[in-house]
């Protein structure tokens, strides 16, 4: 059975009345701040629940090492939003790593280990450093906070893919979710 492509696109139009994503309204100071962080802007908690559902569907022995590369990069980006003010352009980076995530869940890859640790390493990178830019004085706890929250969703989107299994008409539609919301956040920006 084939789910037509405008039921993937209906959650659009709630993105559309929903408004901007807040993941970046401002400074995030402490402990809840940094976990309620990814939790609040559609663009992270997108782009983290897709990666949770792509590792899913790669088939590694070790579940955790895409989800944990993911955070690696998370980690190495939130620093270098610390140290150096983000150029302007970043929301879009964001955006567009979300449209790239629908495209690995839609397709079900990259599954290629050579490819798949790169792209969860980049994709963080870039999540981290438009997150790093918004950590107010609270440091560490923030950060901390910020991978908590990020590893819930990351741990949310793997057990839906494992649930979802090998529905594919389920998995290509909400691949075309994901590129969707993120064309939205991409317009958005």
């Amino acid at each position: 059975m084939t789910i037509p492509w405008s039921r993937a696109f209906a959650p659009v139009l709630f993105l559309l009345a929903a408004g901007p994503a807040i993941a970046h309204a401002g400074a995030a100071n402490g402990l809840g701040s940094g976990l309620a962080h990814p939790l609040l802007g559609l663009d992270h908690l997108i782009a983290m629940l897709a990666i949770g559902f792509w590792s899913s569907q790669v088939g590694l022995a070790r579940a955790w090492l895409l989800p944990g590369t993911f955070l690696g990069g998370l980690v190495v980006g939130i620093l270098l939003g610390l140290l150096i003010t983000p150029p302007g352009g970043t929301e879009l980076l964001v955006s567009g790593s979300v449209v790239l995530l629908g495209v690995a869940v839609g397709i079900g890859g990259p599954r290629r280990v050579e490819l798949a640790f790169p792209l969860a390493a980049a994709i963080g990178l870039i999540h981290g450093f438009a997150h790093g830019a918004e950590i107010g004085d609270s440091v560490v706890l923030t950060i901390i906070g910020m991978l908590v929250g990020s590893a819930l969703l990351l741990t949310i989107g793997y057990v839906g893919g494992r649930w979802l299994g090998k529905r594919d008409s389920l998995v290509q539609t909400g691949g075309a979710g994901v590129i969707a919301a993120g064309l939205v956040l991409f317009l958005m920006a």
